[in-house]
């Protein structure tokens, strides 16, 4: 008996250590040990390479206490990662090669993504921005891999963590592939990735502005479990086309924008014409993304994400240090969104445009909807009346409440009979004045 008991206590840590993160059945979605997870994500890609100890504990608390779930962050970095030290002075690897880490400069990765862990947050982590594979465009390099020594250095990586709880992978660093020699090398990572966790990491690639996401170069690669979007950094694009697209996209891949326009950031980079970016329009494309088919969703500050400080060079005009911008109006307003998806059934949440006549409409007045069984999202980006079709959830009746997100909080709209047609006004309408219709079965009781 005593034998048996110790068998179960082993096989309970075993399962604990290994507990993962999958694709769920429909693969439209990501859960946790089981469960729906939603992925709230914040950009941090100069994490490990910029902050002490003490600043990485502070901003990972912060984020936590604000409700984000993910911070995506990069293990080789984007400023000269490869020659300048962390901030304890330490580079990542030995003479620039993969097949050679620097103890010492992981022991902080290490470091921080236990803190990480204690505070509930998984890291996204790239083992590599992509100038370390692509330089054509922009970036310090040099360019180190080959197939070789990326398999060695990815299986280095994945085997360090290949216990820790909260790792998902993203390969990729902000690059397209130029050809299939870019090609084989990521290849080569995520397939040693794969093999090194036994087959339980999972791995996506963050790419540049395209139409088919991370997908268009990998969608049948056996290593490549979702689909992952950039924006570009400009305002009022039709990522919800895209989003749905990938959505229905064979064969099925979970989808996110995993870099979406950033707060505080200049408008397609032309701060001169165009301005800088506000806390709607982050939330424009938060909501917009979500309803159109993504499982979760990135928020990103131009002020963090390059961790803007005295100590650092400005990269095209961040306005306030990185500790003040994790207060930003966009930041705070994320809880609300991550909020409001889990208040309701996550995996039977479906796009249907078919919910609403006014179903067309373009970015700047976007009307989008999603639905589950029993309940529907719908989102007014500019807070335009629309006309419900019912009888899409089910239920007699339905109760109608809308929910502000930019406060978070709620307004009964009443309840109506689920067949016909029925128009829905918001409190408010004009730029900014965004509100999400929350329609439910009238026999449930779902809580916001």
């Amino acid at each position: 008996m005593r034998k048996y008991l110790l068998s179960l206590f082993l096989l309970a840590l075993w399962a604990n250590a290994f507990a993962q993160f999958t694709v769920s059945p429909d693969k439209h979605y990501i859960l946790k040990d089981g469960k729906p997870f939603f992925w709230m994500g914040d950009t941090a890609w100069e994490l490990f390479h910029r902050l002490t100890r003490e600043d990485a504990d502070f901003y990972l608390k912060h984020r936590s206490e604000q409700g984000f779930t993910v911070i995506q962050a990069v293990a080789l970095a984007e400023f000269n990662g490869l020659d300048k030290p962390n901030a304890y002075g330490d580079i990542p690897l030995i003479n620039n090669d993969p097949a050679t880490p620097n103890e010492n400069y992981f022991k902080h990765v290490d470091y921080i993504i236990d803190k990480a862990a204690s505070y509930n947050l998984t890291v996204a982590l790239l083992p590599t921005w992509g100038d370390k594979i692509n330089k054509s465009s922009w970036g310090v390099g040099p360019e180190i891999f080959n197939v070789k020594n990326a398999a060695i250095y990815a299986e280095w990586l994945a085997k360090r963590y290949k216990n820790r709880k909260n790792i998902i992978w993203i390969l990729g660093g902000d690059r397209n592939p130029r050809d299939e020699k870019d090609i084989a090398i990521w290849r080569a990572m995520g397939l040693a990735i794969k093999k090194a966790t036994d087959n339980k990491a999972l791995i996506t690639y963050h790419c540049q502005p395209n139409e088919q996401g991370s997908a268009q170069w990998f969608r049948n690669e056996s290593w490549f479990d979702f689909n992952m979007f950039q924006n570009g950094h400009c305002r009022d694009n039709d990522n919800y086309r895209k989003v749905f697209d990938a959505y229905n996209a064979q064969p099925l891949k979970p989808v996110i924008d995993g870099e979406p326009l950033y707060e505080d950031h200049p408008i397609c980079f032309n701060v001169t014409d165009l301005g800088t970016s506000s806390a709607y329009d982050v939330r424009h494309y938060a909501y917009t993304d979500l309803f159109s088919g993504a499982f979760g969703h990135t928020y990103g500050c131009h002020d963090v994400w390059q961790m803007y400080s005295p100590k650092n060079e400005p990269v095209n005009g961040p306005h306030v240090f990185w500790q003040k911008a994790l207060d930003l109006p966009g930041a705070k307003q994320m809880q609300f969104v991550r909020r409001l998806i889990e208040s309701h059934p996550m995996l039977d949440r479906i796009p249907d445009q078919s919910i609403i006549v006014e179903n067309d409409l373009p970015p700047m007045s976007r009307i989008q909807a999603t639905r589950g069984k029993d309940y529907a999202f719908i989102y007014s980006s500019e807070g335009k009346p629309f006309t419900v079709i019912m009888g899409k959830i089910s239920g007699d009746k339905v109760k109608a409440t809308w929910f502000d997100p930019r406060s978070g909080k709620t307004t009964p709209a009443g309840e109506a009979d689920n067949h016909g047609s029925k128009k829905y006004t918001p409190p408010s309408s004009g730029y900014g004045n965004d509100w999400v219709l929350v329609i439910d079965d009238s026999s449930k009781e779902y809580s916001l």
